[in-house]
């Protein structure tokens, strides 16, 4: 084994599970996010020499990112992709089952609230909330200033804020 694979494996693949999961954030389907890890994964082995530092996390995440949208743009890719339908739901430990379909509803509602946000809010929200990236690590990986990153978020928030009250009105008529 080359030293260069020794310090990907060591450097890039304990970060392979948040790759995965924003990969499956942002594509909506736990098969297309195989298939974007495995592409982003061989992409971030090819470029790895252009790493500066230990700190590989932004950099991969970005390059998950951008096969992401790539994924996204090809033609023959249904963009209507439904998430509740799709990936483990969010289910509590707890013995009572209707706390635990009460929770796996509002996964679902979730999932679909923030699959509907723009792609530009998106993508802060699930890097700051999923995969807790800091200011800086977003920024990193979207390529945009701090405060850029930092008003998406807010705007992304506010976004999903409003978009689930108005659904939380509208399930009560």
């Amino acid at each position: 084994m080359t030293d260069r694979r020794r310090q990907f494996e060591a450097l890039a693949l304990p970060h392979l599970d948040a790759a995965y999961n924003l990969a499956r954030w942002l594509s909506r389907s736990p098969t297309d996010a195989d298939d974007i890890v495995q592409d982003a994964m061989v992409r971030a082995f090819r470029s790895f020499e252009q790493v500066r530092g230990e700190d590989v996390r932004p950099w991969l995440m970005r390059i998950v990112r951008n096969c992401c949208h790539d994924w996204a743009a090809r033609p023959h890719r249904r963009r209507d992709v439904a998430l509740g339908a799709h990936g483990p739901e969010l289910v509590s430990e707890e013995p009572d089952a209707e706390a635990q379909a009460i929770r796996a509803s509002e996964a679902r509602r979730l999932r679909a609230t923030i699959a509907i946000l723009p792609d530009e809010f998106r993508d802060v929200l699930i890097l700051r909330e999923m995969e807790d990236l800091s200011y800086r690590e977003i920024a990193e990986v979207i390529q945009a200033p701090i405060g850029t990153v930092m008003s998406r978020l807010a705007r992304a928030r506010a976004l999903l804020k409003d978009k689930w009250i108005a659904e939380e009105n509208r399930d009560l008529r």
